[in-house]
């Protein structure tokens, strides 16, 4: 009986991992379609008004911003998931 016990709550625990997993993703993801979507198409006009470098920040976004963004997010999913492996006991040695 204490071994099924154990093992429905690791099954509940690992229910809570994947949601917790899928929230971050979800997250991330709305993050990178404003970025990319949002800067880089919707708003390029308004966007258009600001310069760096000599550049349109609406044409920056639309070429490079959305990749860098890209790039940092999944830097961030990664200390995310290190943080949340541990919680859950499932991070690697």
């Amino acid at each position: 009986m204490t071994e099924q016990n154990g093992q429905r709550e690791r099954n509940i625990a690992l229910r809570k991992y994947w949601r917790s997993n899928l929230a971050i993703v979800s997250f991330l993801l709305s993050i990178w379609f404003v970025v990319s979507y949002g800067f880089g198409i919707l708003l390029v006009d308004q966007l258009d008004h600001i310069r760096i470098a000599g550049f349109k920040l609406g044409f920056w976004f639309a070429q490079q911003g959305a990749i860098y963004v890209f790039v940092v997010l999944i830097f961030i999913y990664i200390g995310f998931m290190n943080r949340l492996d541990k919680k859950y006991d499932v991070h690697e040695e």
